[in-house]
């Protein structure tokens, strides 16, 4: 029997070597087979539009106008944004608007204040 770790994702026992990576056959995870453990993708970091580290709780501004789907409302440059939360998916902010409400922004689009 091999010898391999269990999958650091999901502790699947079913790994195998493919050079110098390890892959996990369930989830499609791959890392380092020399032993080093690497972040989780959940801990990414996310940034702004010039590369500032954005945490839950920052101020931002948008950088260009953004068009608010299914109304005609838009999101002028230079709203100011407060009290953003981080989550996953594509649009990775989740705020709270003045005037249009919540809404998901990505991160792409803003610069932190």
């Amino acid at each position: 029997m091999s010898t391999l770790p269990p999958c650091p994702k999901c502790n699947s026992e079913y790994t195998y070597e493919d050079g110098a990576q390890l892959i996990c056959p369930e989830c499609a995870h791959e890392w380092s087979a020399n032993g080093e453990v690497e972040a989780a993708s959940d801990d990414a970091v996310k940034k702004d539009s010039v590369g500032n580290v954005l945490q839950d709780g920052d101020t931002i501004t948008v950088i260009k106008d953004l068009k608010v789907k299914g109304t005609s409302l838009v999101v002028k440059v230079g709203t100011k944004v407060k009290n953003i939360r981080l989550c996953d998916g594509d649009h990775d902010i989740d705020c709270k608007i003045d005037g249009i409400g919540p809404m998901k922004l990505k991160s792409e689009f803003v610069r932190k204040v």
